[in-house]
Protein backbone atom coordinates (compact mmCIF):
# COMPACT_ATOMS: atom_id res chain seq x y z
CA UNK A 1 0.00 0.00 0.00
CA UNK A 2 2.78 2.41 1.02
CA UNK A 3 0.66 5.50 1.81
CA UNK A 4 2.56 7.82 4.16
CA UNK A 5 1.05 8.83 7.51
CA UNK A 6 2.52 11.43 9.87
CA UNK A 7 1.49 11.33 13.53
CA UNK A 8 1.92 14.39 15.75
CA UNK A 9 2.95 13.10 19.17
CA UNK A 10 4.05 9.76 20.58
CA UNK A 11 1.42 9.62 23.31
CA UNK A 12 -0.57 6.47 23.98
CA UNK A 13 -3.23 7.24 21.39
CA UNK A 14 -0.69 8.26 18.76
CA UNK A 15 1.34 5.08 19.30
CA UNK A 16 -1.84 2.99 19.23
CA UNK A 17 -2.83 4.44 15.85
CA UNK A 18 0.70 4.28 14.48
CA UNK A 19 1.24 0.62 15.36
CA UNK A 20 -2.06 -0.42 13.81
CA UNK A 21 -1.43 1.50 10.59
CA UNK A 22 2.20 0.40 10.27
CA UNK A 23 1.09 -3.21 10.76
CA UNK A 24 -1.57 -2.72 8.05
CA UNK A 25 1.04 -1.66 5.50
CA UNK A 26 1.16 2.13 5.78
CA UNK A 27 4.44 4.02 6.12
CA UNK A 28 4.12 5.80 9.45
CA UNK A 29 6.37 8.40 11.05
CA UNK A 30 5.82 10.04 14.44
CA UNK A 31 7.04 13.53 15.28
CA UNK A 32 7.42 13.87 19.05
CA UNK A 33 8.35 17.12 20.80
CA UNK A 34 9.92 15.32 23.77
CA UNK A 35 12.87 12.99 24.14
CA UNK A 36 10.80 9.95 25.16
CA UNK A 37 7.61 8.23 24.03
CA UNK A 38 4.40 8.24 26.04
CA UNK A 39 3.30 11.86 26.33
CA UNK A 40 2.10 12.29 29.91
CA UNK A 41 3.07 8.65 30.47
CA UNK A 42 6.56 10.08 31.00
CA UNK A 43 9.18 9.15 33.57
CA UNK A 44 11.58 10.93 35.90
CA UNK A 45 14.85 9.33 37.02
CA UNK A 46 16.94 11.03 39.70
CA UNK A 47 19.56 9.74 42.17
CA UNK A 48 18.45 6.14 41.70
CA UNK A 49 14.73 6.90 42.12
CA UNK A 50 12.22 6.29 39.29
CA UNK A 51 8.84 8.05 39.09
CA UNK A 52 6.07 7.81 36.53
CA UNK A 53 4.98 11.38 35.72
CA UNK A 54 1.34 10.75 34.85
CA UNK A 55 -0.75 7.54 34.93
CA UNK A 56 0.13 5.01 37.63
CA UNK A 57 -2.74 2.54 37.85
CA UNK A 58 -3.47 -0.22 35.30
CA UNK A 59 -7.10 -1.10 34.63
CA UNK A 60 -8.46 -3.32 31.85
CA UNK A 61 -5.10 -5.03 31.15
CA UNK A 62 -6.57 -6.84 28.14
CA UNK A 63 -6.65 -3.50 26.26
CA UNK A 64 -3.00 -2.87 27.10
CA UNK A 65 -2.14 -6.31 25.76
CA UNK A 66 -4.27 -6.08 22.61
CA UNK A 67 -1.94 -3.84 20.61
CA UNK A 68 0.90 -6.37 21.05
CA UNK A 69 -1.15 -9.46 20.21
CA UNK A 70 -2.44 -7.66 17.10
CA UNK A 71 1.12 -7.62 15.81
CA UNK A 72 1.71 -11.26 16.71
CA UNK A 73 3.81 -10.49 19.79
CA UNK A 74 3.65 -11.86 23.33
CA UNK A 75 2.66 -8.90 25.55
CA UNK A 76 4.60 -10.37 28.46
CA UNK A 77 7.81 -9.71 26.52
CA UNK A 78 6.97 -5.98 26.51
CA UNK A 79 4.76 -5.23 29.53
CA UNK A 80 5.12 -7.85 32.29
CA UNK A 81 2.29 -7.24 34.78
CA UNK A 82 1.23 -8.39 38.21
CA UNK A 83 -2.17 -8.08 39.84
CA UNK A 84 -2.47 -6.18 43.12
CA UNK A 85 -4.59 -7.34 46.03
CA UNK A 86 -5.77 -5.37 47.84
CA UNK A 87 -6.11 -2.99 44.92
CA UNK A 88 -5.65 0.02 47.17
CA UNK A 89 -6.34 1.37 50.63
CA UNK A 90 -8.73 4.23 51.38
CA UNK A 91 -8.60 6.52 54.39
CA UNK A 92 -11.28 9.02 55.37
CA UNK A 93 -10.08 11.98 57.39
CA UNK A 94 -11.49 11.83 60.89
CA UNK A 95 -10.25 11.44 64.48
CA UNK A 96 -8.78 8.84 63.90
CA UNK A 97 -8.86 8.17 60.14
CA UNK A 98 -11.38 5.56 59.00
CA UNK A 99 -9.55 2.88 57.01
CA UNK A 100 -10.58 0.38 54.33
CA UNK A 101 -8.74 -2.17 52.23
CA UNK A 102 -10.43 -2.48 48.84
CA UNK A 103 -10.04 -5.85 47.16
CA UNK A 104 -11.22 -7.16 43.81
CA UNK A 105 -11.91 -10.51 45.49
CA UNK A 106 -15.70 -10.66 45.74
CA UNK A 107 -15.59 -12.57 49.02
CA UNK A 108 -13.40 -9.93 50.65
CA UNK A 109 -15.51 -7.16 49.13
CA UNK A 110 -18.67 -8.61 50.59
CA UNK A 111 -17.05 -8.85 54.00
CA UNK A 112 -16.33 -5.13 53.78
CA UNK A 113 -19.78 -4.02 52.63
CA UNK A 114 -21.70 -6.43 54.89
CA UNK A 115 -20.09 -4.73 57.88
CA UNK A 116 -22.16 -1.72 56.79
CA UNK A 117 -25.39 -3.71 57.12
CA UNK A 118 -27.65 -5.68 54.76
CA UNK A 119 -29.13 -2.58 53.08
CA UNK A 120 -25.69 -1.48 51.90
CA UNK A 121 -24.71 -5.01 50.91
CA UNK A 122 -27.85 -5.44 48.79
CA UNK A 123 -27.34 -2.00 47.28
CA UNK A 124 -23.73 -2.78 46.41
CA UNK A 125 -24.74 -5.89 44.46
CA UNK A 126 -27.58 -4.00 42.78
CA UNK A 127 -25.10 -1.28 41.75
CA UNK A 128 -22.77 -3.87 40.18
CA UNK A 129 -25.64 -5.46 38.28
CA UNK A 130 -27.06 -2.14 37.07
CA UNK A 131 -23.77 -0.59 36.01
CA UNK A 132 -22.54 -3.79 34.35
CA UNK A 133 -25.65 -3.76 32.15
CA UNK A 134 -24.95 -0.15 31.16
CA UNK A 135 -21.28 -0.98 30.60
CA UNK A 136 -22.17 -3.66 28.06
CA UNK A 137 -24.35 -1.18 26.15
CA UNK A 138 -21.59 1.46 26.22
CA UNK A 139 -18.95 -1.05 25.10
CA UNK A 140 -21.03 -2.43 22.24
CA UNK A 141 -22.46 0.81 20.88
CA UNK A 142 -20.51 3.86 22.09
CA UNK A 143 -16.95 3.35 23.39
CA UNK A 144 -15.73 1.26 20.46
CA UNK A 145 -17.27 3.15 17.53
CA UNK A 146 -16.94 6.58 15.93
CA UNK A 147 -19.72 9.06 15.14
CA UNK A 148 -19.01 10.49 11.71
CA UNK A 149 -22.48 11.71 10.90
CA UNK A 150 -25.59 12.74 12.81
CA UNK A 151 -27.36 9.66 11.52
CA UNK A 152 -24.80 7.50 13.37
CA UNK A 153 -26.43 8.55 16.64
CA UNK A 154 -29.77 10.07 15.66
CA UNK A 155 -31.57 6.92 14.58
CA UNK A 156 -34.19 4.86 16.42
CA UNK A 157 -31.83 2.03 17.39
CA UNK A 158 -29.07 4.25 18.78
CA UNK A 159 -31.49 6.50 20.61
CA UNK A 160 -32.89 3.41 22.28
CA UNK A 161 -29.35 2.38 23.33
CA UNK A 162 -28.62 5.89 24.61
CA UNK A 163 -31.67 5.73 26.88
CA UNK A 164 -30.31 2.50 28.39
CA UNK A 165 -27.19 4.38 29.54
CA UNK A 166 -29.27 6.60 31.87
CA UNK A 167 -26.67 9.35 31.65
CA UNK A 168 -28.72 12.17 33.16
CA UNK A 169 -27.94 11.26 36.77
CA UNK A 170 -24.61 12.21 38.39
CA UNK A 171 -22.09 9.63 39.58
CA UNK A 172 -22.34 10.51 43.26
CA UNK A 173 -26.15 10.69 43.23
CA UNK A 174 -26.39 7.27 41.60
CA UNK A 175 -24.20 5.74 44.32
CA UNK A 176 -26.33 7.35 47.02
CA UNK A 177 -29.43 5.78 45.48
CA UNK A 178 -27.95 2.32 46.01
CA UNK A 179 -26.05 2.63 49.31
CA UNK A 180 -26.95 4.88 52.24
CA UNK A 181 -23.44 4.64 53.77
CA UNK A 182 -21.48 7.79 52.91
CA UNK A 183 -18.08 6.08 52.96
CA UNK A 184 -19.20 3.47 50.43
CA UNK A 185 -20.75 6.15 48.23
CA UNK A 186 -17.55 8.16 48.13
CA UNK A 187 -15.27 5.13 47.78
CA UNK A 188 -17.22 4.13 44.69
CA UNK A 189 -17.61 7.50 42.99
CA UNK A 190 -14.36 9.45 43.43
CA UNK A 191 -12.85 7.45 40.53
CA UNK A 192 -14.41 9.85 38.04
CA UNK A 193 -11.42 12.03 38.96
CA UNK A 194 -9.30 9.45 37.07
CA UNK A 195 -10.69 11.10 33.94
CA UNK A 196 -10.75 14.62 35.32
CA UNK A 197 -14.44 15.18 36.10
CA UNK A 198 -16.15 15.60 39.47
CA UNK A 199 -18.56 12.85 40.60
CA UNK A 200 -20.92 15.74 41.31
CA UNK A 201 -21.04 16.57 37.59
CA UNK A 202 -19.85 13.43 35.80
CA UNK A 203 -22.65 11.31 34.31
CA UNK A 204 -23.52 8.23 36.35
CA UNK A 205 -22.27 6.06 33.49
CA UNK A 206 -18.74 6.79 34.72
CA UNK A 207 -19.46 4.61 37.72
CA UNK A 208 -18.28 1.88 35.36
CA UNK A 209 -14.75 2.89 36.44
CA UNK A 210 -14.93 1.44 39.98
CA UNK A 211 -16.90 -1.49 38.56
CA UNK A 212 -14.01 -2.26 36.18
CA UNK A 213 -11.59 -2.14 39.11
CA UNK A 214 -13.76 -4.44 41.20
CA UNK A 215 -14.47 -6.99 38.46
CA UNK A 216 -11.17 -7.01 36.57
CA UNK A 217 -8.65 -5.85 39.14
CA UNK A 218 -5.84 -3.30 39.35
CA UNK A 219 -2.46 -4.23 37.90
CA UNK A 220 1.13 -3.01 37.97
CA UNK A 221 3.57 -3.02 35.05
CA UNK A 222 7.13 -3.93 35.96
CA UNK A 223 9.29 -0.81 35.78
CA UNK A 224 6.25 1.46 36.04
CA UNK A 225 3.74 2.72 33.51
CA UNK A 226 6.42 4.17 31.24
CA UNK A 227 7.29 0.56 30.39
CA UNK A 228 4.06 0.53 28.35
CA UNK A 229 5.14 3.60 26.39
CA UNK A 230 8.61 2.17 25.78
CA UNK A 231 7.11 -1.19 24.77
CA UNK A 232 4.75 0.38 22.26
CA UNK A 233 7.53 2.55 20.79
CA UNK A 234 9.77 -0.51 20.53
CA UNK A 235 7.04 -2.51 18.79
CA UNK A 236 6.33 0.34 16.38
CA UNK A 237 9.99 0.56 15.39
CA UNK A 238 10.27 -3.22 15.08
CA UNK A 239 7.42 -3.02 12.55
CA UNK A 240 9.42 -0.48 10.53
CA UNK A 241 7.97 2.78 11.86
CA UNK A 242 10.08 5.86 12.59
CA UNK A 243 9.93 8.18 15.61
CA UNK A 244 11.54 11.62 15.37
CA UNK A 245 12.19 12.70 18.96
CA UNK A 246 12.84 16.33 19.91
CA UNK A 247 10.89 17.41 16.82
CA UNK A 248 8.13 19.84 17.83
CA UNK A 249 5.55 20.31 15.08
CA UNK A 250 4.91 23.95 14.21
CA UNK A 251 1.92 23.50 11.90
CA UNK A 252 -0.27 20.97 10.14
CA UNK A 253 0.00 21.95 6.48
CA UNK A 254 -3.38 22.33 4.79
CA UNK A 255 -4.26 23.58 1.33
CA UNK A 256 -7.43 23.27 -0.70
CA UNK A 257 -9.18 21.48 2.13
CA UNK A 258 -6.57 18.70 2.28
CA UNK A 259 -3.84 17.84 4.80
CA UNK A 260 -0.48 17.86 3.03
CA UNK A 261 1.95 17.16 5.86
CA UNK A 262 3.71 19.05 8.63
CA UNK A 263 5.94 22.03 9.23
CA UNK A 264 8.73 20.95 11.55
CA UNK A 265 11.75 23.03 12.49
CA UNK A 266 11.13 25.39 9.61
CA UNK A 267 10.84 22.65 7.00
CA UNK A 268 7.82 21.20 5.21
CA UNK A 269 7.52 17.40 5.22
CA UNK A 270 4.84 15.87 3.02
CA UNK A 271 2.51 12.95 3.68
CA UNK A 272 -0.78 11.47 2.45
CA UNK A 273 -2.44 11.60 5.88
CA UNK A 274 -1.92 13.43 9.17
CA UNK A 275 -3.01 12.28 12.63
CA UNK A 276 -2.74 14.74 15.51
CA UNK A 277 -2.22 13.15 18.91
CA UNK A 278 -1.50 16.60 20.34
CA UNK A 279 -4.24 17.70 22.73
CA UNK A 280 -7.24 18.54 20.51
CA UNK A 281 -7.70 22.12 21.83
CA UNK A 282 -3.97 22.74 21.35
CA UNK A 283 -4.16 21.31 17.82
CA UNK A 284 -6.98 23.68 16.93
CA UNK A 285 -5.45 26.80 18.46
CA UNK A 286 -1.77 26.23 17.60
CA UNK A 287 -1.28 23.72 14.78
CA UNK A 288 -4.12 24.55 12.38
CA UNK A 289 -3.69 28.08 11.04
CA UNK A 290 -6.61 28.25 8.59
CA UNK A 291 -9.87 29.29 10.25
CA UNK A 292 -11.91 27.34 7.70
CA UNK A 293 -10.04 24.15 8.60
CA UNK A 294 -11.17 24.37 12.22
CA UNK A 295 -14.88 24.20 11.50
CA UNK A 296 -16.87 25.06 14.61
CA UNK A 297 -13.78 24.86 16.82
CA UNK A 298 -12.86 28.53 16.75
CA UNK A 299 -10.63 29.98 19.47
CA UNK A 300 -13.76 31.26 21.20
CA UNK A 301 -15.42 27.85 21.07
CA UNK A 302 -12.30 26.10 22.39
CA UNK A 303 -11.99 28.54 25.27
CA UNK A 304 -15.65 28.16 26.23
CA UNK A 305 -15.49 24.38 26.59
CA UNK A 306 -15.28 22.59 29.94
CA UNK A 307 -11.85 21.32 30.91
CA UNK A 308 -10.81 18.59 33.29
CA UNK A 309 -9.08 19.26 36.55
CA UNK A 310 -5.32 19.41 36.62
CA UNK A 311 -2.87 17.83 39.05
CA UNK A 312 -0.12 18.88 41.39
CA UNK A 313 2.32 16.00 41.84
CA UNK A 314 5.16 15.76 44.33
CA UNK A 315 7.73 13.10 43.46
CA UNK A 316 9.58 12.30 46.68
CA UNK A 317 12.60 10.12 47.22
CA UNK A 318 12.30 8.70 50.74
CA UNK A 319 15.25 7.59 52.87
CA UNK A 320 13.61 4.38 54.15
CA UNK A 321 11.21 1.59 53.23
CA UNK A 322 7.67 1.17 54.59
CA UNK A 323 6.76 -2.44 55.21
CA UNK A 324 3.01 -2.03 55.68
CA UNK A 325 2.30 0.74 53.15
CA UNK A 326 0.06 -0.14 50.18
CA UNK A 327 1.22 0.58 46.60
CA UNK A 328 -1.89 2.76 46.14
CA UNK A 329 -3.50 4.82 48.90
CA UNK A 330 -6.32 7.37 48.69
CA UNK A 331 -7.02 9.80 51.53
CA UNK A 332 -10.44 11.44 51.23
CA UNK A 333 -11.09 14.97 52.44
CA UNK A 334 -13.27 15.41 55.51
CA UNK A 335 -15.64 17.52 53.39
CA UNK A 336 -15.34 15.91 49.95
CA UNK A 337 -18.15 18.03 48.50
CA UNK A 338 -16.26 21.24 49.34
CA UNK A 339 -13.01 19.72 48.09
CA UNK A 340 -14.58 18.86 44.72
CA UNK A 341 -16.32 22.23 44.42
CA UNK A 342 -13.04 24.07 44.96
CA UNK A 343 -11.22 21.95 42.35
CA UNK A 344 -13.72 22.97 39.69
CA UNK A 345 -14.47 26.57 40.70
CA UNK A 346 -10.81 27.53 41.01
CA UNK A 347 -10.42 28.38 44.70
CA UNK A 348 -7.41 27.35 46.78
CA UNK A 349 -8.15 23.99 48.43
CA UNK A 350 -7.94 24.03 52.22
CA UNK A 351 -8.52 20.31 52.80
CA UNK A 352 -7.42 18.42 49.67
CA UNK A 353 -7.83 14.74 49.03
CA UNK A 354 -4.50 13.01 48.44
CA UNK A 355 -3.43 10.05 46.30
CA UNK A 356 -0.17 8.31 47.25
CA UNK A 357 1.50 5.79 44.94
CA UNK A 358 4.56 3.87 46.09
CA UNK A 359 5.84 1.92 43.06
CA UNK A 360 8.89 0.66 44.94
CA UNK A 361 6.55 -1.43 47.11
CA UNK A 362 5.86 -3.56 44.03
CA UNK A 363 9.11 -3.07 42.10
CA UNK A 364 12.08 -2.37 44.42
CA UNK A 365 14.23 -1.41 41.41
CA UNK A 366 12.33 1.92 41.28
CA UNK A 367 14.23 3.18 44.34
CA UNK A 368 17.75 2.67 45.72
CA UNK A 369 18.15 -0.19 48.17
CA UNK A 370 16.57 0.64 51.51
CA UNK A 371 14.67 3.63 50.09
CA UNK A 372 11.23 4.32 48.55
CA UNK A 373 9.73 6.29 45.68
CA UNK A 374 6.64 8.34 46.57
CA UNK A 375 4.24 9.83 43.99
CA UNK A 376 1.90 12.22 45.82
CA UNK A 377 -0.93 13.70 43.74
CA UNK A 378 -3.46 16.41 44.59
CA UNK A 379 -6.29 17.14 42.10
CA UNK A 380 -6.35 20.91 41.53
CA UNK A 381 -7.94 23.45 39.17
CA UNK A 382 -6.81 23.83 35.58
CA UNK A 383 -5.17 27.15 34.70
CA UNK A 384 -8.23 28.72 33.07
CA UNK A 385 -10.32 28.20 36.21
CA UNK A 386 -7.76 28.66 38.96
CA UNK A 387 -7.93 31.92 40.89
CA UNK A 388 -4.40 31.73 42.32
CA UNK A 389 -0.87 31.79 40.93
CA UNK A 390 1.42 28.77 40.77
CA UNK A 391 4.30 30.15 42.80
CA UNK A 392 6.36 28.86 45.73
CA UNK A 393 3.73 30.09 48.20
CA UNK A 394 1.02 27.97 46.53
CA UNK A 395 3.29 24.95 46.26
CA UNK A 396 4.30 25.29 49.93
CA UNK A 397 0.62 25.48 50.92
CA UNK A 398 -0.15 22.19 49.17
CA UNK A 399 3.08 20.51 50.27
CA UNK A 400 2.20 21.23 53.90
CA UNK A 401 -1.35 19.94 53.38
CA UNK A 402 0.09 16.73 51.90
CA UNK A 403 2.42 16.28 54.87
CA UNK A 404 -0.38 16.97 57.35
CA UNK A 405 -2.64 14.46 55.63
CA UNK A 406 -0.17 11.64 55.09
CA UNK A 407 1.45 11.90 58.52
CA UNK A 408 -1.79 10.50 60.01
CA UNK A 409 -1.26 7.20 58.19
CA UNK A 410 0.47 4.55 60.32
CA UNK A 411 4.17 4.47 59.50
CA UNK A 412 4.26 7.97 57.96
CA UNK A 413 4.30 9.98 61.16
CA UNK A 414 7.74 11.43 60.31
CA UNK A 415 7.22 11.89 56.56
CA UNK A 416 8.52 15.48 56.55
CA UNK A 417 11.95 14.38 57.76
CA UNK A 418 12.14 11.34 55.49
CA UNK A 419 11.99 13.15 52.14
CA UNK A 420 15.51 13.39 50.67
CA UNK A 421 14.66 14.32 47.07
CA UNK A 422 11.79 16.28 45.53
CA UNK A 423 10.61 16.92 42.00
CA UNK A 424 7.33 18.72 41.24
CA UNK A 425 4.82 18.94 38.38
CA UNK A 426 2.25 21.74 38.53
CA UNK A 427 -0.53 22.55 36.02
CA UNK A 428 1.96 24.89 34.34
CA UNK A 429 4.34 21.97 33.82
CA UNK A 430 1.59 19.86 32.24
CA UNK A 431 0.86 22.77 29.90
CA UNK A 432 4.48 23.44 28.99
CA UNK A 433 5.83 19.88 28.83
CA UNK A 434 2.91 18.15 27.13
CA UNK A 435 0.99 20.98 25.41
CA UNK A 436 -2.00 20.24 27.65
CA UNK A 437 -4.41 23.09 26.98
CA UNK A 438 -4.76 25.26 30.13
CA UNK A 439 -2.79 22.57 31.97
CA UNK A 440 -5.90 20.34 32.08
CA UNK A 441 -4.27 16.96 32.66
CA UNK A 442 -7.11 14.91 31.17
CA UNK A 443 -8.18 17.28 28.37
CA UNK A 444 -11.83 18.10 27.83
CA UNK A 445 -14.14 17.13 30.66
CA UNK A 446 -16.34 14.14 29.78
CA UNK A 447 -19.55 15.92 30.71
CA UNK A 448 -22.77 14.80 29.05
CA UNK A 449 -22.50 17.54 26.40
CA UNK A 450 -18.85 16.69 25.74
CA UNK A 451 -19.22 12.93 25.35
CA UNK A 452 -19.96 10.50 22.50
CA UNK A 453 -21.14 12.37 19.36
CA UNK A 454 -20.75 15.76 21.08
CA UNK A 455 -17.04 15.13 21.68
CA UNK A 456 -14.45 15.86 18.96
CA UNK A 457 -14.30 12.86 16.66
CA UNK A 458 -11.38 11.08 14.98
CA UNK A 459 -12.11 12.25 11.44
CA UNK A 460 -11.97 15.90 10.47
CA UNK A 461 -15.11 16.95 8.61
CA UNK A 462 -13.39 20.05 7.19
CA UNK A 463 -10.02 18.69 6.02
CA UNK A 464 -9.50 15.61 3.90
CA UNK A 465 -6.79 13.34 5.24
CA UNK A 466 -6.73 14.85 8.74
CA UNK A 467 -7.53 12.84 11.88
CA UNK A 468 -7.42 13.34 15.64
CA UNK A 469 -6.82 11.08 18.60
CA UNK A 470 -6.15 11.40 22.33
CA UNK A 471 -7.93 12.13 25.59
CA UNK A 472 -9.88 15.17 24.33
CA UNK A 473 -11.40 13.16 21.48
CA UNK A 474 -14.00 10.41 21.51
CA UNK A 475 -14.26 8.15 23.50
CA UNK A 476 -12.36 10.10 26.21
CA UNK A 477 -9.63 10.03 28.84
CA UNK A 478 -7.99 7.27 30.85
CA UNK A 479 -5.28 5.01 29.40
CA UNK A 480 -7.52 2.12 28.21
CA UNK A 481 -9.96 4.56 26.62
CA UNK A 482 -7.16 6.57 25.01
CA UNK A 483 -5.77 3.35 23.52
CA UNK A 484 -9.25 2.75 22.13
CA UNK A 485 -9.21 6.28 20.70
CA UNK A 486 -6.08 5.35 18.77
CA UNK A 487 -7.77 2.23 17.45
CA UNK A 488 -10.84 4.17 16.29
CA UNK A 489 -8.61 6.76 14.61
CA UNK A 490 -6.63 4.13 12.68
CA UNK A 491 -9.84 2.44 11.57
CA UNK A 492 -11.35 5.74 10.42
CA UNK A 493 -8.28 6.50 8.29
CA UNK A 494 -8.36 3.04 6.76
CA UNK A 495 -12.04 3.45 5.85
CA UNK A 496 -11.09 6.47 3.76
CA UNK A 497 -8.20 4.86 1.90
CA UNK A 498 -9.52 3.44 -1.43
CA UNK A 499 -6.87 0.73 -1.62
CA UNK A 500 -7.46 -0.54 1.92
CA UNK A 501 -9.66 -3.61 2.31
CA UNK A 502 -10.67 -2.51 5.85
CA UNK A 503 -14.24 -1.21 5.85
Amino acid sequence: MGKKVFVVGAGMAGLSSAIRLQHAGYEVEIYEQGSKPGGKMHQIKAEGFTFDVGPTLVMMPSIYREVFTLAGRNPDDYIPMKRLDPMYEVYFKDEPYRHYEVSSDLTKLMEMVEKKGPENARGFLQYLSEIYTRYQVALDHFITRPFRNKKDIYNPFMMQQALKLKTFDSADHMMASFMPDKDLQQMLSFQTLYIGVSPQKGPSLYNIIPMIELLYGVWFIEGGMHTMAEGMARLFEELGGKIHYNHKVDEILIAGGKALGLAVKGKAVKSDYVISNADFPYTMTHLIKENSARGKYTNEKIDSMDYSCSCLVFYWGMDKTYEKLAPHTFVISKDLDDNLTRIFDGRLIEDPSIYLHVPSQVDPSMAPEGKSSFYTLIPVSELGTGTYEWNEKTISHYREKAFETLSQIPGLENIREEVTLERIFTPKDFEQSFSAYRGATFGLQPTLRQSNHWRPQAKSMEVEGLYFTGSSTHPGAGVPIVLQSGKICAEELRRDEPGDEFK
